[in-house]
């Protein structure tokens, strides 16, 4: 095992949370090394998901380049609403049915083309309202927490309410999670045959099983991964039988929520499921069952991290 040096958290202000995430990293030798998992969220968890998630962004750009090539494709409902920025029609359509038509753009790709598209994306993209490339969005603070956590011998990975396919593409190059540790929302493939009559994978528009928000972040990451977590982190509703798995966990556990407080440096929201209606607000349920609750704009000393051309931050270390 790899002891930790110097300070860890050094993005993390002094006070409880800061004192929760040493406490817990201290016990960590109580843990037995194969029980050592932590799980992320990823959309307002490690990296920024306001105003729009960046998958959003993602379909929205290859939207308008595929409009380009066929204007037709802007008259049909669900586009003619994503194209406009109109939030009624879009409510009216139903979110659904709109993330199936926008997955539906890529509908016959292959895994690696798809993959090339979606880093070549996020290279490229920026915020459109914070003035920095997508991937500088990243939570520098959640990034020291994830090298922290490796030093420590700790199996990483993420678990998304997002699509699969699309957070497998860049959570090494994001986060050093590699693609196999994701769970998410899964697009089914079909196997197919190139000219040479060899197999390859195509995409197809249709959602396999659940949208993975919920209990099917637990029941998925048992399905795929069968390890449960000593550490969970996320920032909404959609992760509260995931933050209830990690405590539910025989040893030291922590249970850590994201509060989006930061209207100056980042937005001020509650963290809402997109599939099902909360009972009460997360952070209500958070403080009921004692989970450990981030105030970003009071815990963190700094809230973005740079780009992936800028170097990683203090206390993230990548194993290869």
């Amino acid at each position: 095992m790899t002891d930790l040096t110097g300070d860890p958290l050094p993005s993390w202000r002094a006070g409880p949370t800061r004192d929760a995430l040493l406490g817990f990293l201290g016990a960590v030798p109580e843990i037995p090394p194969e029980d050592r998992v932590a799980y992320f969220d990823n959309d307002g968890t490690l990296w920024c998901e306001r105003p729009t998630y960046v998958q959003y962004e993602f379909y929205l750009d290859a939207l308008r380049r595929r409009v380009r090539d066929d204007p037709a494709l802007a008259h049909e409902a669900e586009f003619r609403a994503v194209l406009a920025g109109d939030s009624a029609a879009v409510g009216e359509i139903g979110l659904e049915r709109i993330a199936l038509a926008l997955a539906g753009l890529f509908r016959g790709l292959d895994p690696a083309a798809f993959t090339r598209e979606t880093r070549t994306f996020l290279r490229s993209a920026a915020h459109p309202t914070l003035g920095r490339p997508l991937a500088a969005t990243r939570y520098r603070p959640m990034l020291e927490l994830l090298g922290a956590l490796r030093a420590l011998d700790f199996t990483v990975g993420v678990v998304t309410g997002g699509g699969t396919e699309f957070v497998r593409s860049v959570s090494q190059e994001l986060y050093d999670v590699p693609p196999e540790r994701v769970v998410g929302t899964m697009i089914a493939y079909v196997l197919d045959r190139d000219d040479a009559g060899r197999p390859v994978l195509r995409r197809t528009g249709r959602v396999l099983g659940d949208v993975n928000e919920g209990a099917a972040k637990v029941t998925n990451i048992q399905t795929q991964l069968g390890r449960p977590p000593a550490l969970a982190a996320g920032n909404s509703a959609g992760d509260t039988e995931l933050l209830e798995w990690a405590c539910a966990a025989d040893g030291p556990h922590l249970s850590l929520l994201v509060d989006h407080d930061d209207a100056d440096r980042e937005f001020a929201y509650a963290g809402q499921a997109q599939t099902f209606a909360a009972d009460e607000p997360i952070t209500d349920t958070a403080r009921r069952l004692g989970w450990t609750v981030v105030s970003m704009r009071r815990d963190w000393a700094t809230v973005f991290a740079g780009g992936l051309t800028d170097g990683e931050p203090a206390g993230f270390t990548r194993n290869g």
